[in-house]
């Protein structure tokens, strides 16, 4: 028995996603459809608008039929390390083809991967601090490939074809047409198909959330519209200012990813900034995107440092979030062949270190905004 993949956020699940789902079936055939999912922080460094178990449940009444969440570590980096992460998890559950939408389903991603993958390293070294790190990088390959990819999905898309390639290629690649708004389009009630971005401002700007319900799953919306608060940066802020302000330029430099002297410009900004934004304008230069600056922030915040992560990576283990009849069918008859440790209950030995240990340490704060348990006491959700 073979698998499709999906890398999923599902922040929040949407139509967009219910439709890359179904052209996943046709893909898998009678073989479970496996997501690996970044759990209450997302990659651009963000928390989630929505609890992992509600956002995997989602996933699974679409038709998923095993739902796995990244480690943090994982879940929480730049593109390349992401998908290097997200690839190797799957591969390592025993998948076979990786399903993933794009804005141009006619490029050969796996031939764009490999050449990419083959440019030596010293042609990345960018060192124009006059243009941003991502306009250096689309223009270097557009110079080496022949190309030019500035669309989001595309450029997650080349990531995954690179990191497969470094894999040795386990993964046959499909990509899908993506359907109705682009990845951060602005609300369009004309459009059948809204843009995660575009349901996330409805929720955080108090708009009608009754209009949910013509974007998601019903029993989701549902759930989103009676949710007592939504996580964001506007109400992080005021910790992630503590942090900096208590914390000593020592303990700073311990945080993973701070680096070139950054500690001290966070530590000399965050007096003079009233909100996050401003705070991220006034760190931003060239040589670092607001990804990257949000990403750091996140990791200053919850206090993960670069040892954090080394012992993540180095004993990594998957939650499993939910599954279906198919799904625990084939971990079933797979067990043995699967190359990850697969964690279906938390408990305080399994949670002490390595990846679980972290996640569960990052989701303490997750939880005192929304009073609800995220790891212990849970079980996966069987649909």
């Amino acid at each position: 028995m073979g698998a499709v993949g999906i890398i999923a956020e599902y922040n929040p699940f949407h139509s967009g996603h219910d439709f890359l789902m179904n052209q996943a079936r046709i893909i898998a055939g009678k073989d479970p459809i496996i997501v690996v999912m970044s759990g209450n922080y997302v990659q651009r460094g963000e928390m989630a608008i929505m609890d992992k178990w509600a956002r995997a449940k989602a996933a699974l009444q679409s038709g998923a039929d095993l739902v796995f969440e990244l480690p943090f570590s994982t879940a929480v980096q730049a593109a390349d390390l992401f998908s290097l992460g997200s690839i190797n998890q799957l591969a390592k559950l025993g998948v076979t083809d990786l399903v993933f939408g794009v804005e141009d389903a006619n490029l050969n991603f796996t031939y764009l991967g490999q050449k990419i993958a083959q440019i030596p390293r010293n042609h990345m070294d960018f060192k124009d601090y006059s243009q941003t790190y991502s306009t250096q990088y689309n223009q270097m390959i557009a110079r080496e490939v022949g190309y030019e990819v500035n669309q989001p999905n595309a450029i997650l898309g080349l990531a995954y074809a690179v990191a497969n390639y470094n894999l040795g290629e386990p993964l046959k690649l499909h990509p899908i047409n993506r359907i109705g708004a682009g990845h951060d389009d602005l609300l369009n009630r004309e459009h059948i198909v809204q843009s995660a971005s575009a349901i996330r401002n409805i929720l955080l700007h108090n708009e009608d959330k009754e209009e949910l319900k013509t974007w998601l799953p019903k029993l989701e919306a549902s759930e989103l519209i009676k949710q007592p608060i939504y996580p964001n940066w506007n109400i992080l802020f005021p910790f992630l200012k503590y942090r900096l302000e208590s914390s000593s330029i020592e303990e700073l430099q311990k945080i993973y990813q701070m680096s070139e002297g950054l500690e001290y410009k966070m530590k000399q900004e965050i007096h003079l900034a009233q909100t996050f934004t401003e705070f991220l304008r006034h760190v931003k230069s060239k040589r670092y995107t607001y990804s990257r600056l949000r990403r750091l922030s996140l990791y200053t915040l919850l206090n993960v440092t670069q040892d954090d992560m080394i012992n993540s990576f180095n004993d990594e283990s998957l939650m499993l979030l939910g599954f279906s009849k198919t799904g625990r069918q084939f971990l079933k008859k797979n067990r043995k062949n699967i190359q990850t440790e697969i964690v279906s209950k938390v408990d305080k030995r399994s949670a002490k270190d390595g990846s679980l240990g972290l996640q569960v340490r990052v989701d303490r704060l997750f939880e005192e905004l929304l009073h609800v348990d995220q790891n212990f006491g849970r079980r996966p959700v069987e649909v």
